[in-house]
């Protein structure tokens, strides 16, 4: 006999099948190499949890700061599933990094509770070149991973609407 709570209750599990979810990308363009590795390995692990590429859109932006915007514009058209943020934040000499970073992760967080999407956030804030490099790969395909897991979860939960018309009004 199991001890786990789960045997007792119903459990919605992990679904990282992507077959027919509709997803769309925002993709910074500053410190653009890093950027370009997080979108080719996201991409990349789309195509492997079954997205079709037909159904994967890419959007580019100057910068983290307008991804939220991107991402608002995006979610407004409801025609996706789900929504991916990725960008690069080096850190400076600076108060710039963290503005740019707690604003850009703030509005992301707003856009997604605001418009019911999920949104993977693969925005990077590092203090170097090379840490950004070390993560753009691990963090480009969780962030395919983890969209395409809240996408289903955000479908699952979704109840379905059942409307019935009565011709007849007598």
């Amino acid at each position: 006999m199991s001890n786990s709570n789960n045997d007792f209750v119903g459990v919605l599990e992990a679904d990282l099948n992507g077959q027919d979810l509709r997803i769309g990308i925002v993709q910074a363009r500053f410190n653009e190499d890093h950027c370009v590795a997080l979108t080719n390995a996201c991409i990349t692990e789309l195509l492997a949890l079954g997205v079709s590429q037909a159904d994967i859109k890419l959007v580019t932006v100057p910068g983290a700061l307008e991804i939220p915007f991107a991402l608002q514009k995006l979610a407004e058209t409801g025609e996706f599933d789900g929504l991916v943020a990725l960008g690069a934040v080096i850190r400076g000499e600076t108060y710039h990094f963290e503005l740019v970073s707690n604003e850009s992760a703030a509005g992301i967080t707003r856009i997604s509770i605001d418009s019911g999407l999920p949104i993977a956030n693969g925005v990077l804030t590092c203090d170097t070149d090379e840490q950004a490099q070390v993560r753009v790969e691990v963090k480009g395909a969780d962030c395919a991973k983890a969209v395409v897991e809240m996408a289903n979860l955000a479908l699952a939960l979704t109840p379905d609407i059942d409307i019935e018309y009565n011709a007849s009004k007598e």
